[in-house]
């Protein structure tokens, strides 16, 4: 997906009100569910987050750079769907743009 598909995406998500916590977590659930059970290959699973991962960098602060900030948000994605890291409230990322080991692990 393009940026401006992206950007219509996110927009339509926007006024359905599901960009809530609750909702990205059942999302992520579902994602390791199907996974397991053979549904997705990791193919899909790659667009999936490959979709995110578009999506994030849409809002992504102007200070820190991009491909390291893209980066960190493919590391935690790649834990959030195997399962070794929860969908959590959203911390800022420290100057650098890089999550620190303490919020990987606790979100």
């Amino acid at each position: 997906m393009d940026a401006t598909e992206n950007r219509k995406l996110r927009e339509s998500v926007d006024l359905l009100g599901l960009r809530a916590q609750v909702t990205a977590v059942g999302f992520v659930q579902l994602a390791i569910e199907l996974k397991s059970a053979g549904v997705l290959d990791d193919a899909a699973l790659g667009r999936i987050k490959d979709a995110i991962c578009g999506d994030i960098m849409l809002s992504k602060p102007a200070a820190l750079e991009r491909d390291e900030y893209e980066r960190s948000i493919r590391r935690r994605l790649d834990a959030l769907f195997q399962g070794r890291e929860t969908v959590g409230p959203v911390t800022p990322l420290p100057a650098g743009g890089t999550p620190s080991t303490k919020q990987m692990q606790h979100g």
